[in-house]
C-alpha cells in the first residue's frame, strides 16, 4: 500500500516540554519506532507538524532588527529541513541501510483572498500566561488567543490549493524512497499580480495539507496520527465514546472543535470523499493495527452511518 502518515505535533514535542533538540529527537525516535513497523511491503510518505518549532524560530527572529527578521514562510522552510533531518536519521537507524530517504522542501499554493487572513486561528510557538501573552501581543503586534488554560500566538491558516513538488515526490516513491514532505502543512506561497510566486505570512494546517498530499499521490491510506486512539464524542466526559467507523457526512454532523480534532476530521472526510479510500484518525502507538484495519476511527464512503467502540 501507499500510505501517508501525518504526524501530530505531540510526535515531535509534547505539550509543556522545553523545546530542546534532545526532547524533540527523543520524541521523534519513539515515532520512528512505530513507523518502522509498517515499512515492510508499503510505500511511506511522512508529513509532520511544526508549530512549536516555527514559533521558536519566530521568537529568535524577534531579537533581530525589524528589517533583519525572517518571515514565517522562510522559517517554515527551515523547520522542514530540521525536522526532516531528524526523522531521516532516527528512522534510518531502524531500517535496512539500503532503504533510501528524501526530505523535500514543499511549497503549497494558497489563495490571497482566503478568509483565513481576516481571522487568524493557527497556534504557533510556546504557551504563555494571559498577562505575558497580552504583553507580547502589544510589543510585537501579534494576535493571541486562548489555548486551553494558556495563551499562544495565532496566525492565518489558509486552505492548501496545490502542492508544487508533487511530481518529484512521486518520482522518489517510484524509486522506493521514504519521503518526508509537506512539513508544517508546507511552505505557504501565492502568486502576485505579476504571476510571480512568493511566500506569505501564514501556516497551513498540516492535516488538511496531508489530505491533499495523499489525494494527489493516489495513496491507499491516510493515517492522521495524534495523541488519542480515536475521535470521540463527549470527549473527557463520563459519556465519551470512541468512534470506530463513520461516513464523512455523519462524522461532520458531530461538530468537532476547530482548535483540536476539527481539522483532523475535516482532513479525513475530504480524503475519503475525494478518493473513495480510507482515512484513519488514531494513535501512533496503534499504527500496525490501524494499517490492519482494527484500530482508530476509520472514515470511508463505503459504509453509511457511524459505529462506536
Amino acid at each position: 500500500m501507499r500510505i501517508v502518515v501525518a504526524l501530530g505535533g505531540n510526535a515531535l514535542l509534547r505539550r509543556g516540554e522545553p523545546m530542546t533538540a534532545d526532547n524533540q529527537r527523543a520524541n521523534i525516535r519513539i515515532a520512528a519506532e512505530q513507523i518502522a513497523k509498517i515499512h515492510p511491503g508499503n510505500e511511506l510518505v511522512i508529513a509532520h507538524g511544526n508549530g512549536p518549532q516555527v514559533g521558536l524560530l519566530s521568537l529568535q527572529a524577534q531579537s533581530y532588527k525589524p528589517d533583519e527578521a525572517y518571515p514565517l514562510d522562510v522559517l517554515g522552510a527551515e523547520t522542514e529541513g530540521m525536522i526532516g533531518y531528524i526523522i531521516e536519521q532516527e528512522l534510518g537507524n531502524l531500517l535496512d541501510f539500503e532503504v533510501p530517504f528524501a526530505t523535500l522542501l514543499t511549497q503549497v499554493e494558497v489563495d490571497a483572498n482566503d478568509p483565513a487572513f481576516k481571522d487568524p486561528t493557527k497556534f504557533i510557538g510556546p504557551v504563555y500566561s494571559k498577562e505575558d501573552a497580552e504583553r507580547l501581543a502589544k510589543e510585537k503586534g501579534w494576535v493571541v488567543k486562548a489555548d486551553g488554560d494558556k495563551y499562544r500566538r495565532v496566525v492565518a491558516s489558509p486552505k492548501p490549493k496545490r502542492i508544487f513538488e508533487i511530481r518529484p515526490i512521486k518520482w522518489l516513491l517510484e524509486k522506493s524512497s521514504i519521503v518526508i514532505c509537506a512539513g508544517g502543512g508546507g511552505i505557504p506561497t501565492m502568486y502576485d499580480a505579476e504571476r510571480k510566486l512568493k511566500g506569505i505570512e501564514a501556516v497551513i494546517d498540516k492535516d488538511l495539507c496531508s489530505a491533499l498530499l495523499a489525494e494527489q499521490l493516489e495513496a491507499d491510506l491516510l493515517v492522521i496520527a495524534t495523541d488519542v486512539n480515536a475521535a470521540f464524542i463527549d470527549y473527557g466526559k463520563p459519556s465519551q465514546k470512541a468512534i470506530a467507523q463513520a461516513h464523512p457526512d455523519e462524522l461532520e454532523r458531530l461538530g468537532f472543535a476547530a482548535g483540536s480534532m476539527g481539522p483532523k476530521v475535516q482532513a479525513a472526510c475530504d480524503f475519503a470523499r475525494h478518493t473513495g479510500k480510507v482515512a484513519v484518525i488514531g494513535s501512533l502507538a496503534d499504527i500496525e493495527d490501524i494499517v490492519k484495519g482494527t484500530a482508530g476511527t476509520r472514515v470511508s464512503t463505503s459504509k453509511p452511518g457511524i459505529s462506536y467502540r
